[in-house]
């Protein structure tokens, strides 16, 4: 089981609070310190790591990463969702990099950058 998926985070407490307003995920409150937010997803939860992480995980050398490294999913129920949560996201501080589209493997998605430039597609199967 995929318990967490961890993003350094240059403000840890607006990057979580944007994923949990755009998809509804409730914060994991017992276990919030000054370097750490953690939401609840559904099967495995989502941690927000503020810079001071790097230092303590003796991941010092790779502080600074630059381009995309990492690609979040999140599924929805509906084609629906992926249309009501694509521009709340963008209101909300993410870059629309790809409006909702039907893929040629049959999803309906679409693609951003939240508000600290991770990507992020917001998806579901057909």
């Amino acid at each position: 089981m995929l318990s967490y998926v961890n993003i350094f985070s240059k403000d840890v407490v607006k990057l979580s609070g944007f994923y949990r307003d755009v998809f509804g995920f409730t914060e994991i409150e017992e276990i919030r310190s000054p370097i750490f937010v953690g939401l609840r997803t559904g099967q495995s939860n989502l941690g927000f790591n503020a810079q001071d992480a790097y230092d303590l995980l003796q991941l010092s050398e790779f502080k600074d990463p630059t381009g995309v490294n990492f690609l979040l999913n999140f599924d929805v129920e509906s084609v629906e969702d992926v249309d009501r949560m694509t521009p709340l996201a963008v209101e909300l501080g993410a870059r629309l990099i790809k409006p909702p589209y039907k893929t040629y493997y049959n999803w309906y998605q679409s693609v951003l950058l939240d508000p600290e430039e991770n990507v992020f597609r917001i998806n579901k199967m057909l």
